[in-house]
């Protein structure tokens, strides 16, 4: 890998300047690049964010750095809402990169995150995903969310579970994204990106018109408020296969996070809604490996909606989930301590990591003496 000092010192063709930033974090291979006025410029690597060597960033060049980035909407809403979303384009080295920025203010000043988006959809064994996930691209309707907190990995998941229906379905795939992270190249399937703001107005109108727009599978990005997941539910209900991302913990706290989104008097129907509809829920966490030719693999909860768990949601005993997951192993379901033993077996990650993130360290070091986890108390 180059240092940093050859990364800042190689202009590359003009441009922004900013795209040197840029330019540096895809060569650093880098996840994501964080610039604040009063440092320098920061950039994710194998998740841990190190400095480049060069000095801070004041506030004029913040704003040069920022405007060379903004169209006139982009501009509105960074100073109507104090934020804005929107993707970057760039070439380095011959080679097209996407980024996905989010620039915002906070304490009077601007800052940036861009994360890297790959050019590349890596397939499921690329990501060390489990067996399961191919079972689960074969729905012909439902619902599917992959759950985890920013940088999870949840939106490569669900790129690469949508190109696996590229390649095995003819199917018209339609995503409504804000912004369009990765870019699929089509292969059996007719294949609809639209991003908010550019191509829609929002997430409602785009909702409104997908539904005449005779799509087989959609992908509705983040889950952010009731809207989003009452129209994403209907449209399950109505012979779609839905994906969809949501910020929790784990499978089973993800229920919880749903009807947060409600008043409770709305609860009952949605955990109705819920088991009719929702075929899986995977959850994930990212983390460093011991391998020194992958930076990070994801830890992966499993919990499909087998009878046990649709009884478990309607009955409203949320509680246990977790053991639901554990006896449904054998259907597939694995939840995060098997996960992290399947890894420390592969000689993907070190133990101390494993127990480090533990949901429950004592049940790890079960497992890792021989134990059956997956044996729990439920029924």
């Amino acid at each position: 890998m180059a240092s940093d000092d050859d990364e800042m010192s190689d202009a590359g063709p003009p441009g922004p300047e900013v795209d040197k930033l840029f330019r540096a974090a895809v060569r650093l291979m880098g996840s994501d690049l964080h610039l604040k006025v009063g440092r320098p410029p920061l950039v994710r690597v194998n998740g841990v964010l190190r400095p480049l060597k060069r000095g801070p960033i004041d506030d004029d060049e913040m704003e040069r750095m920022c405007d060379s980035l903004l169209v006139p909407r982009n501009r509105k809403l960074l100073d109507d809402e104090g934020g804005a979303d929107f993707a970057h384009l760039m070439e380095v080295d011959g080679k097209s990169w996407r980024f996905r920025v989010n620039l915002f203010k906070q304490m009077g000043h601007l800052g940036l995150v861009a994360r890297r988006v790959n050019n590349s959809i890596p397939d499921f064994e690329a990501l060390h995903l489990p067996p399961i996930m191919t079972d689960l691209c074969q729905y012909d309707q439902g619902m599917i969310l992959v759950a985890g907190v920013t940088g999870s990995g949840k939106s490569t998941t669900i790129a690469c579970m949508l190109n696996w229906i590229n390649h095995n379905y003819r199917k018209h795939i339609l995503t409504l994204e804000d912004p369009i992270e990765f870019m699929f190249t089509e292969d059996k399937c007719v294949i609809n990106q639209r991003e908010v703001g550019i191509d829609v107005k929002d997430f409602e109108v785009g909702m409104k018109h997908a539904v005449r727009e005779d799509p087989d599978v959609m992908l509705v990005g983040e889950m952010r408020d009731r809207e989003t997941f009452a129209t994403a539910i209907q449209a399950a209900e109505t012979g779609h296969l839905v994906f969809g991302t949501i910020h929790a913990a784990s499978a089973p706290s993800t229920v919880g996070r749903i009807l947060d989104l409600f008043p409770a008097d709305m609860h009952s129907g949605l955990r109705h809604a819920m088991a009719s509809n929702m075929k899986a829920i995977i959850s994930q966490k990212l983390l460093p490996s011991i391998d020194k030719n992958i930076g990070r693999v994801p830890a992966v909860e499993i919990m499909a909606f087998n009878s046990v768990v649709r009884k478990l949601i309607i009955e409203e005993d949320d509680e246990k989930l977790s053991d639901a997951i554990r006896l449904g192993a054998g259907d597939g379901m694995q939840d995060f301590t098997m996960s992290l033993k399947k890894l420390i077996d592969a000689d993907l990650i070190s133990q101390d990591t494993a127990l480090e993130v533990a949901p429950n360290e004592q049940l790890l070091k079960m497992a890792l003496k021989g134990i059956d986890v997956a044996q729990g108390g439920l029924l």
